[in-house]
């Protein structure tokens, strides 16, 4: 989510009941804030798309032994940690694709062959791809 957005919608939660409360009303006990919705970022579906892409690369990366396969999943928990917050549905979504990505690989290669090498480049090439898709677009 944009940050500014996050920061205006956080403070539009915290200040709605202190708002709403009139001069000669007593404070609440306590109050429970409602959990806020996630809101659609309009890049989400290739944000979606560059998760599944990355569980791809990770599954075949370390089917392969290249060096450096545990980076992706990395990437995959820097992405979530940057992009989802405190919006567990969003984190949960693309920790699915992530999880998808990488079945998807796993039902099919269970040794690292050719095509498998051939895979990874290209899935490699998309993520470079929609990783500078997104940011171009939708970076601050």
């Amino acid at each position: 989510m944009i940050p500014v957005r996050r920061v205006v919608l956080s403070l539009l939660v915290l200040a709605g009941p202190t708002m709403a409360q009139g001069k000669n009303t007593a404070p609440p006990q306590e109050e429970i804030a409602p959990p806020v919705a996630a809101v659609p970022v309009p890049y989400d579906d290739k944000l979606a798309r560059l998760a599944e892409v990355l569980g791809s690369v990770h599954y075949l990366r370390t089917l392969c032994k290249a060096a450096g396969g545990d980076e992706w999943r990395e990437g995959m928990k820097q992405l979530l940690d940057s992009e989802t917050g405190n919006e567990p549905q969003r984190k949960e979504r693309l920790t699915a694709a992530f999880n998808r990505g990488y079945r998807a690989f796993a039902s099919v290669y269970t040794d690292c062959t050719p095509a498998a090498i051939v895979a990874e480049e290209r899935y490699r090439n998309e993520g470079a791809t929609l990783a500078t898709e997104i940011t171009s677009r939708f970076g601050n």
